[in-house]
């Protein structure tokens, strides 16, 4: 049977491999604009900037994370309740007990983050504590736990970060194509040319194929977290009608942003679910095929 987890060796093979692939196209580019622009200095600070940004991701993507939804600690005699489930859960589950955080926001949803167990939180907004009883908020809890344990923080923090800095690479050849001042291609005849139009194409595509893989990567860890925090309370059904709950709600959170808006439990910006090609580029699976996989668990 499997466990919580049966994915975590997986989940840092392919934390690194996504690194060493953005990595690639980060230097690509700066080999590109080192070509483009006559100045080899472009591409060791290309390298260099990148190695940084992997770093800082790695250190501090639970605090930028925590900034940015404008969380505090959660009060252990205020909150008493919620400190006691998320300690109970991380005993069942085999993990530290997280840092647990209040977001002081209407709209239900939580997030965990952190670059590995010892160092993770977990963060609820005060809605999910307003709409939820007990079960479904360990459905939840558990489920923030269970990305905790697959290590899936970890890797969406780190993809994030690398999908922002090659979209702002991307931006800023664009902007100083625009206002030319790059290699002269008639000097360089064709090859100079095609070599040109690749590199621009590259470069203009790269953050899109970047989103897409971040999205793409965000939706299965959401399945899988549904899964293993069911295995955790062995009730699916009290994470099937949070879900229910926080999907119905509609509205968006005031903190919603969209470098964290994946970490989400739910998306955070509200509304209904895409279909067709629209699913592409949505953060979350929608709600409706999580809730039938939860509850076909329990049958």
């Amino acid at each position: 049977m499997a466990t919580l987890y049966t994915h975590k060796s997986e989940n840092i093979i392919k934390t690194w491999i996504l690194v060493g692939i953005f990595l690639t196209v980060v230097v690509g580019i700066g080999y590109f604009l080192a070509y483009y622009y006559q100045n080899p200095s472009i591409l060791t600070f290309a390298i260099l900037f990148a190695i940084f940004m992997n770093v800082l991701s790695y250190w501090n993507s639970d605090t930028i994370a925590l900034s940015l939804a404008r969380a505090i600690p959660a009060d252990p005699i205020e909150y008493k309740e919620l400190h006691n489930i998320v300690e109970n859960l991380a005993i069942t589950a085999g993990l530290p007990k997280p840092k647990v955080y209040i977001i002081p926001d209407t709209a239900p949803n939580a997030f965990a983050t952190g670059r590995d167990a010892k160092h993770a939180s977990v963060a609820v907004t005060q809605g999910v504590l307003q709409i939820l009883n007990r079960t479904e908020l360990e459905g939840v809890l558990a489920h923030e736990l269970s990305h905790i344990g697959n290590r899936d923080i970890l890797l969406q923090s780190m993809v994030a970060v690398l999908v922002g800095f090659i979209s702002i690479v991307a931006n800023m050849f664009t902007h100083g194509l625009m206002l030319g001042g790059g290699r002269n291609d008639r000097e360089e005849g064709n090859s100079g040319s095609i070599l040109a139009i690749i590199g621009v194409v590259f470069i203009v595509l790269s953050p899109i194929i970047a989103t897409l893989i971040q999205l793409a990567i965000s939706r299965k860890r959401e399945f899988l977290a549904d899964a293993s925090g069911a295995l955790l309370t062995r009730y699916p059904e009290g994470l099937a009608s949070a879900l229910e709950k926080i999907s119905a709600y509609g509205r968006p959170m005031k903190t919603a942003n969209n470098a964290t808006a994946h970490m989400y439990i739910a998306n955070p910006f509200g509304g209904r679910a895409l279909r067709g090609v629209s699913k592409l580029f949505m953060t979350h699976p929608p709600a409706e095929e999580r809730i039938k996989l939860l509850r076909d668990m329990s049958v």
